[in-house]
């Protein structure tokens, strides 16, 4: 039964978390900002919108926002959700997740760069340039994770196991916490990396890639980049609150409570702080590498 929970968890929330950001923005701007399903009003919108492409373009424009959605969606599958297991569970699925993202972003790239436009291709770069730099983050927090764990696998290292390993390495657990979140911040494309709100090219990152893509296609775009929060929000959550009751439907509740805390972070770091300029990212990106680093660190000392 909590498999069917999970499956509609992850194709039903994840448009709902980007209305919570966006309200929650709204709120510290004093705005009445727009409603919370706005999303899933413009999904449909756009799925009864026809698609205009270039001639010039090829199947790998068509294939870059399909590729994206599944990658992320396929990555949902294997978090598990609180006390509750995901429906695949394998040994090394910890670092197949890694590389569906890895995937999502190259098929992302590809579409870009078909365009054959010098301002997606600029896009483009930025994203693989700091996709390089936060793999590494989420990786030496996977490692953290798995040293506890003792197993390259989600259902060892994430779950009310965890929440034993808090007594002993706390310190890392934090650290890890907080770089996973901001590998969040980055692979979301939320400030202080990206402005989803922007339309000035040149300071775009993800969004310039997507500039000529419309209708089904920038509704798939949109929805995966929801769902790619939700999935990251997860094990955030998975990390910072490994918490069980031992009822099944309180521990949902749990989840989902942390889940709506994690959001209302995100908009909180939205609203009290500015893009940052291009050279200061990889700064950004390097320290939350080094926190899951020193993490890792304090455990084998």
């Amino acid at each position: 039964m909590h498999y069917v929970v999970h499956v509609l968890l992850v194709l039903a929330l994840p448009p709902l978390l980007l209305g919570i950001v966006n309200r929650v923005k709204a709120l510290f701007a004093g705005r009445r900002g727009p409603p919370v399903l706005q999303l899933y009003f413009d999904l449909a919108k756009l799925a009864q919108k026809s698609t205009v492409q270039s001639r010039t373009t090829s199947f790998v424009f068509r294939a870059g926002p399909v590729v994206a959605l599944a990658t992320t969606a396929c990555a949902a599958m294997l978090v598990p959700f609180g006390a509750h297991k995901a429906p695949l569970s394998f040994g090394g699925d910890l670092l197949f997740f890694a590389y569906l993202f890895a995937l999502g972003r190259f098929f992302t790239v590809a579409a870009a760069l078909d365009t054959g436009s010098a301002f997606e291709g600029m896009g483009g770069a930025r994203e693989v340039t700091f996709g390089a730099l936060a793999e590494p983050a989420l990786f030496f927090g996977l490692l953290v994770l798995t040293r506890l764990g003792g197993a390259v696998r989600f259902a060892v290292v994430l779950g009310p196991g965890l929440a034993d390993h808090w007594v002993e390495a706390a310190p890392s657990l934090v650290l890890v916490a907080v770089s996973l979140f901001v590998v969040l911040l980055s692979e979301t494309c939320r400030v202080p990396f990206d402005d989803p709100n922007t339309h000035l090219e040149l300071t775009m990152i993800h969004e310039v890639m997507v500039l000529d893509h419309g209708g089904p296609a920038l509704g798939m775009i949109l929805y995966g980049a929801a769902m790619k929060l939700f999935v990251l929000a997860a094990v955030v959550v998975g990390v910072a609150l490994p918490a069980s009751s031992g009822n099944p439907w309180l521990d949902w509740l749990l989840f989902l409570g942390g889940m709506l805390g994690c959001t209302v972070l995100v908009g909180v770091v939205e609203s009290i702080m500015a893009r940052l300029k291009l050279v200061a990212v990889p700064k950004l990106l390097v320290t939350a590498c080094l926190l899951s680093a020193v993490g890792l660190v304090l455990l084998v000392r």
